[in-house]
Order: structure tokens, then sequence, then C-alpha cells
């Protein structure tokens, strides 16, 4: 099949074009190259992709309209996975603009694109910062989620919202799924997973906020790709339940599924696996907690299992290790 891929020189995005391409399919890949960070990572993903025949990139701001509906025309594509966004928790301290240009303004013109060219499924990455300050654990896509920390979860919150909407008005089948904690090789640098193997492998000291006392849903990136790709073939049907846990809307096309690995790890714990990997010890700075920072987050993956069959389930020891291997031979470290 087609499928445009949005962020795809971005890390989930370009794990998700390569495994498609890998299994024969034709992928468009959008992305803007925004330099959040250095865009020689992601001119290196793309340059991977490249290396399929089946690949074709556009790179252009997700919104631009006019750009946008010319490569909806040429490549017709019959799934969208889009993934293209702002992400960072902390970056929007500072920087809240861009997150509405990017994750608001880029998925209304990706919806009204659709809206013109309709898909078979449309599916979408929101994040398990919606949740909020909720402290009922684990966390259930059936939660009511009303208090957002932040404006990164501000904004995905938005989009889910605008997907229900178009959903309903247009019948367009629409998938968010929440992602929780993702990691692995070719990761953003902006990450703490990432942060920490470069300085450790450096001899540099890193910063450990709240004293480490966080927990996470660590989820490894091959584990979240192979839930992405068996969730395409499960367009959502307007109340049509496969589980009591489904989140399917009674009066739209539209679901939204959790992707983690159902098992919060201690950071500390975390970070001890990435000393192991990197053969040395880190030297730590105990910070207080950053404002818009959760303490806890956990997945409830019981519809992602009764939609797919599929549960994640790459402990942090391997997920590290093939984190820091990556790391050293991409850096020569």
């Amino acid at each position: 099949m087609k499928v445009l891929v949005t962020g795809s020189a971005g890390f989930i995005g370009f794990h998700v074009a390569r495994r498609l391409l890998a299994a024969g399919h034709a992928v468009a890949g959008i992305d803007a190259m925004v330099p959040y960070y250095d865009v020689r990572l992601k001119e290196a993903r793309h340059a991977q992709l490249a290396r399929h025949a089946g690949f074709t990139p556009h790179l252009f701001d997700l919104t631009d309209a006019t750009r946008l509906a010319e490569v909806m025309a040429a490549e017709a594509p019959e799934v969208v996975v889009h993934l293209a966004a702002q992400a960072g928790v902390r970056y929007a301290l500072e920087h809240p603009e861009s997150y509405i240009h990017a994750n608001i303004q880029g998925t209304f013109t990706l919806l009204e694109a659709c809206k013109a060219r309709p898909v078979r499924h449309l599916l979408m990455a929101s994040t398990s910062s919606a949740y909020g300050a909720n402290t009922a654990m684990p966390f259930k896509e059936t939660d009511a989620v009303a208090t957002p920390l932040n404006i990164y979860a501000a904004t995905k919150l938005a989009t889910e919202q605008m997907g229900h909407s178009y959903a309903s008005l247009w019948q367009q089948p629409i998938t968010m799924f929440r992602f929780f904690t993702v990691y692995g090789p070719w990761g953003r640098p902006d990450m703490a997973f990432f942060k920490f193997t470069d300085a450790i492998l450096r001899g540099r000291s890193i910063e450990v906020y709240n004293h480490g006392r966080m927990e996470r849903d660590f989820t490894y990136i091959d584990d979240l790709v192979e839930a992405i790709l068996r969730l395409v073939a499960c367009a959502p049907e307007a109340g049509r339940k496969v589980a009591d846990c489904d989140s399917i809307s009674p009066v739209a096309p539209f679901r939204i599924v959790n992707i983690g690995n159902a098992q919060p790890v201690q950071l500390l714990d975390f970070i001890a696996a990435l000393e192991r990997a990197c053969g040395r010890q880190a030297d730590r700075r105990y910070l207080p907690m950053q404002p818009g920072e959760v303490l806890k987050t956990w997945a409830d993956t019981s519809l992602l299992q009764a939609l797919t069959g599929y549960l994640p389930a790459t402990d942090v020891a391997t997920g590290t290790a093939a984190f820091v291997a990556w790391f050293r031979e991409h850096y020569g470290i």
C-alpha cells in the first residue's frame, strides 16, 4: 500500500517509515527539517530511508496547505500516519508558540487535506502527557483528561478533540495513539536517555530532576512501531466495541489507544541500566522537579492487546544496551 508519514525525519516517523519500506510498502514522507535539534541527525535518518526505492521525501512545513494538497493528489495515500509535531515538555516553557504552530495548525491542515481526499485510515500521535494531573494508575483511554500540566500536553489534547470532530463530521476513520516515553536507536537528542548517554560517555555530569523520584513507562522504539503497524489494519467504526476497555466513540469512527510497556520503571533504575550499557558510572547532579513534569506514567494496554493481540515487552536492560550500541557507532565514541 501507499502510506504518507508526516515527520518522516523524526525519531518515530523514521522508524515507522523504515519498517513500512522493509515490508514492501511505498512511503511518502513529509518533514520540515525544523532545527529544534541537530538537523544532521534528521538528514541522516532520511538518508537511510532514501536507500529504498519506495521512499519519496517531501520537505516542507505541514501547515503549507497548498503543498500538502499537491502531495496528497500526487501520492494518493491509502493510509496516513501523522507523527510530525513539536515535542518536548521543557522546550514548551520557553517556546509555546511553536507547539501551537506545529501541533494544532499542522494537524488542522492535515485534517483538511484528508477531508478533501479521504484515506482508509488516519493514525495520529498523541501523548501520555494528556493524562496530566490524573493519579489513578494505570492510565486508561477512557479516563477523563482535563488537567494538562504543560502546553505540549494541551496542544495534543486539542488534536484529539479536533480528530474526533473531523471523524464525526466527515466519517474519516481516525486512531489516536498515546505514546509513553519512547526510547531507542536514532532517538531525539533533547530526550533524557540521549542526554544521559552522551554525558556519561563523554565524562560530563547528568542532571537528575526531582532527585530521581520519578517513574516512567519506558517504551522501546521497535515495540512502539510494531504496535502502530498493527493498528493500521484496525480502522475504527463508530460504536463498534472490541472489548469493554474500548475507547471507541459512540458517534464517530474514532478511537484512542495507549502504546506503552505497561510497566513503570524508576528513573534511577533506568539511569543504572544506561550506566551498565555504557560501562561507567554517571556523575549525577540532583535537582528539584521542573515545572510541567509528572511524577509517574503507567499505561493500561488492554485495548492495544484486544485490538492487535500484541503487547510491548522489551525490558530496559535490552533497550538501553541497543541504544548505547547505536550511539557509540553513530558518534564514534
